[in-house]
């Protein structure tokens, strides 16, 4: 299993070869910095090291040691290896992973495709398309829930608009 970070490109359908269409070209558009928003920065890593303890991943990712070894029990992480004590030992490719479950748990995806996902990807590269189609589908989830969250955003900001408009008349009228 390998995890590559993504960076923004042209994105095509997977069956088709084409783009998505009018929806995500609208999503193309660049959208000015927002601070607020962008993610917490990534834990550091040591330098040169690829083995870590559990407590030590509950520190780089913010999950609980509860979560982590349930991830584990439902499939949703590959075999994680042990110590001569039985301790898990997680790799930084296990970090990665977590790293993409986390982007994936962000979306809204359901456990259920979630654990099929990462069976998918154990399966080999034969299950690409399936993959992919499922990574569509929740891309059309997150592109819909974009939308209803900027209709949203729309009528928030046209109520502090009035709001602010209405307060501004009330100053101005108390100040005669």
């Amino acid at each position: 299993m390998t995890v590559m970070h993504t960076t923004a490109a042209p994105l095509t359908d997977c069956t088709t070869g084409t783009a998505p269409g009018p929806v995500a070209d609208a999503e193309a558009a660049p959208a000015p910095a927002d601070l607020c928003s962008a993610p917490p920065p990534r834990h550091p890593r040591p330098e040169g090291q690829d083995r870590y303890t559990i407590s030590e991943v509950v520190a780089f990712t913010g999950l609980s040691a509860h979560t982590l070894r349930w991830y584990e029990r439902i499939g949703l992480m590959s075999h994680i290896d042990r110590s001569h004590t039985g301790q898990r030992r997680y790799s930084n490719r296990d970090l990665d992973w977590l790293d993409l479950v986390g982007k994936l748990r962000l979306t809204g995806m359901p456990v259920a495709d979630m654990v099929r996902y990462a069976e998918l990807v154990r399966a080999g590269e034969d299950t690409y398309a399936e993959r992919c189609a499922l990574l569509e589908a929740t891309r059309r989830d997150v592109l819909a829930r974009i939308t209803e969250l900027r209709d949203t955003l729309a009528v928030l900001d046209r109520k502090i608009s009035f709001y602010a408009d209405e307060s501004r008349v009330h100053r101005a009228e108390s100040a005669r």
